[in-house]
């Protein structure tokens, strides 16, 4: 019996368990391994860095530092130092609302069981029982029936204002929407800061748009001038007043939706799918509790460590014959399976079985196409003894064959030979029988 053994490691942390992060079936990506995850747009997430630190970095630079000769008693410091820090306030906000987990509900290694399901099913002899779980189930959230769905990626009823993203390939608790800008779902665990992020982006913006125009009422009163005159020395204003000003009409109006779901208790995608203002909605709670409810309560843990050590599969015990593993191929020659034709000496019958007894492994494998002349003389000799006396000939597919012509080998020549000397005599004696009868 042939047993391949195991393969060989040749680095000694190979056979360390795999952390969750590195198994993940999701389409998210993790930096600082595992402790930051993100969707798979986090490139956006650079853009969105950009579109915040370059204008407050020209603002600092031509208008912030030109207000500290104008204010004294360090305001125009102050003003600088203020811009800084609200950025950088801004940037934690988004980092805290990209590179953590929103919310994600881990999946399902199988199927739930249908319910009622004992175990035990009547089918037909060797047919697979057939169980269908229902796609769409009811349950009551505050008196009022909502549908849950069953999601085939995760292989899970999705909880209440739960939605499966297609970006992020994740089941998320209350879902609200996929943001490009930040690269990742928004959910149960995220959405605070999200807000918390386009709302302070929206009073930066404000910020920058109005000592903007200052600096430009300062150069009027200072020089005695029309405004025009007074933006035409100071364009890094006047391009950082259109640019806020713009911005501020995207940044401010999704605030204000955002205030107004947060008052009535609705998610982004609820809004656009469900439309509660045509129906009961069951999260509503009031304004009071709803603000409450997103910026008073405290965020519920991760339902996923990401850090840690993926279990084991079980190992299968080994089989009583032997370790390592075994060939599956084994108990079949090499050349059969890669030529893909029978064994040549399994044509020989019962003499060839005989004379497969007297020759070892190593030999056998030297006799092959083309190759018989390598084979040493003793193994030869028998060779051609054990065909004489079974008066049979291998089968060779090969053996003397050359490009554009066959030739019979002298074994075949020989062999036909003797077959044919009796021919010849019973064919001369049946002549001359015949011209006997001729002459009678």
């Amino acid at each position: 019996m042939y047993v391949v053994p195991p393969p060989q490691r040749s680095d000694p942390g190979a056979g360390s368990a795999s952390r969750v992060y590195q198994t993940w079936k999701g389409s998210n990506i993790f930096f600082l391994q595992g402790r930051f995850i993100f969707g798979p747009d986090v490139r956006s997430l650079g853009l969105t860095i950009l579109l915040i630190v370059a204008p407050v970095t020209i603002f600092c630079v031509f208008v912030a530092r030109r207000l500290m000769d104008h204010y004294s008693d360090h305001l125009g410091e102050l003003i600088m130092a203020v811009a800084v820090v609200f950025t950088v306030y801004d940037l934690m906000l988004l980092l805290l609302t990209s590179g953590r987990d929103p919310g994600i509900i881990p999946r399902n290694t199988h199927p739930p069981e249908p319910e009622g399901f004992d175990g035990s099913t009547e089918s037909g002899a060797g047919q697979t029982p057939q169980l269908r779980l229902p796609r769409i189930k009811e349950v009551e959230v505050n008196g009022i029936p909502i549908k849950i769905k069953y999601c085939d990626t995760c292989m899970l009823y999705r909880p209440p204002r739960c939605s499966h993203c297609s970006i992020c390939n994740n089941c998320v608790e209350r879902f609200d929407h996929h943001c490009p800008w930040v690269g990742q779902c928004i959910g149960l665990r995220n959405y605070r800061f999200f807000f918390m992020f386009v709302f302070s982006t929206t009073l930066l913006c404000i910020y920058v748009f109005a000592f903007c125009w200052v600096y430009v009422r300062r150069i009027m009163g200072s020089e005695d001038t029309t405004i025009w005159r007074a933006m035409i020395k100071t364009p890094a204003s006047i391009v950082l007043i259109v640019y806020t000003f713009i911005s501020m009409w995207f940044v401010g109006g999704l605030t204000a939706f955002h205030l107004y779901l947060i008052s009535t208790n609705q998610t982004t995608y609820e809004n656009f799918r469900y439309r509660y203002d045509r129906r009961a909605n069951p999260y509503n709670k009031g304004v009071t509790d709803n603000f409450k409810e997103i910026f008073c309560t405290s965020i519920p843990e991760s339902k996923n460590d990401f850090r840690e050590k993926v279990p084991k599969e079980p190992v299968l015990p080994p089989r009583p014959g032997g370790g390592g593993f075994m060939s599956p191929n084994m108990g079949k020659a090499v050349d059969d399976i890669e030529m893909g034709r029978k064994t040549v000496w399994g044509d020989m019958g019962a003499g060839g079985d005989h004379f497969e007894g007297q020759i070892n492994s190593n030999e056998r494998q030297n006799v092959k196409d083309g190759e018989l002349g390598e084979v040493s003389p003793d193994i030869r000799t028998t060779v051609d003894e054990t065909v004489d006396r079974a008066g049979i000939h291998p089968r060779r597919s090969s053996w003397g064959r050359k490009s554009g012509s066959w030739e019979m080998s002298p074994e075949v020549l020989a062999l036909a030979a003797r077959v044919g000397e009796p021919n010849l005599m019973g064919g001369s004696s049946s002549s001359g029988l015949t011209n006997e009868n001729r002459q009678t």
